[in-house]
């Protein structure tokens, strides 16, 4: 995967966008400042809006091209963020370290999906918050009509609520719905989504 996305990644534009997510970029507005962790972080988009809204961020993506534009990103906005390439498997932080735990489209497969999200959690400290955006099983029905729409091809990657919620077991869900949205991030997330999102405090 590290080739697909370094590819991805390769052109000089932002494949999703300069800007934020939309649902990240509200969520946070709620919370108090502090350390935020973005794993698969990719081009930098949302890693830049945290530092500039004031969050000290961490990131971690397996694409180099990723992070090289990442850090463009950043530098044209006049923030630090401290981002590390690596995946999954071999990331590691102190446990309890970080105030927010954001999953953005962030898509593993069925096999290692549990285990990746226990794992990240254990970064999180108690009272922290999780905020996560992804495509859920619906998708695919958009997929077929929209080649732009995004996300994984694989089914066995996309998500169904009630799976990430069992992820998260030791978690208050103050949010946790599948909906519809329409998505404007750059050229491979555009168009009507169907996506599932969670709001949540480790207890």
């Amino acid at each position: 995967m590290k080739a697909f996305w370094d590819e991805r990644y390769s052109g000089k534009d932002f494949v999703y966008g300069e800007n934020p997510n939309e649902y990240l970029k509200a969520k946070l507005t709620e919370l108090r400042k502090g350390k935020i962790l973005l794993p698969a972080e990719g081009e930098g988009r949302n890693a830049v809006f945290a530092a500039k809204s004031g969050w000290m961020v961490s990131a971690f993506d397996q694409s180099t091209t990723g992070k090289k534009k990442a850090e463009r990103l950043a530098q044209k906005n006049e923030v630090a963020i401290d981002y590390t390439i690596s995946d999954l498997e071999d990331i590691r932080y102190p446990e309890n370290s970080f105030d927010v735990l954001a999953l953005v489209y962030a898509h593993f497969h069925s096999e290692k999906r549990t285990a990746y999200h226990q794992k990240l959690s254990t970064y999180l400290r108690k009272g922290g918050t999780l905020i996560l955006e992804a495509f859920g099983k619906r998708h695919m029905e958009n997929q077929k009509i929209n080649p732009n729409a995004g996300g994984p091809r694989d089914v066995a990657m996309l998500y169904r609520l009630e799976e990430l919620m069992s992820d998260f077991e030791g978690f208050e869900f103050l949010e946790a719905i599948e909906t519809k949205t329409e998505l404007n991030e750059g050229k491979h997330h555009l168009g009507e989504a169907d996506v599932v999102r969670i709001f949540a405090i480790k207890k």
